[in-house]
């Protein structure tokens, strides 16, 4: 049997969850450095995603972390999180979120992944994915300028 790559993978899953939010793309910069500002979660994620203030890790063994989202409300959501080069699951008691990433052509196929984990929350979910798309391809093009910027180029 053939193992998916993380992008497939993410793309299963996002289907699999109705995810509201699932979009990937080819980013024309090498996937060390789009990968660079997708695993690192403390400094990066609050700026990939808007509703967030703060994105604070602990290890907790192997690839796998616990780590605690800070929303600007004041709002907070513990998540188990597993982090492997190419691949970020990242889910809590109600929200699931993902990045993945593959070597393409002379660039990086990139995707992004955010639902809900409750069953009653697919026709909503399903309802709200072409917002969610775009919201997704806006987190894509967010990752793009930080690893731009983290490359001392001028964002495009």
């Amino acid at each position: 049997m053939a193992e998916l790559d993380p992008v497939r993978r993410l793309r299963v899953m996002a289907a699999g969850l109705n995810a509201v939010m699932y979009a990937e793309a080819h980013v024309d910069l090498p996937m060390r450095d789009i990968w660079a500002v997708a695993s690192d979660l403390e400094g990066e994620l609050p700026h990939l995603v808007p509703t967030l203030r703060a994105f604070r890790c602990r290890p907790a063994s192997g690839d796998r972390r616990l780590a605690w989202a800070y929303g600007p409300l004041g709002h907070t959501a513990r998540f188990d999180v597993l982090l492997q080069t190419g691949w970020c699951l990242m889910q809590s008691r109600y929200v699931v979120g993902g990045m993945a990433a593959v070597p393409e052509g002379r660039g990086t196929r990139f995707a992004v992944l955010g639902g809900m984990r409750q069953p009653w929350s697919a026709p909503v979910q399903r309802a709200l994915r072409p917002v969610g798309r775009s919201r997704g391809l806006l987190m894509v093009e967010r990752a793009v300028r930080r690893a731009e910027l983290r490359r001392g180029r001028k964002p495009a």
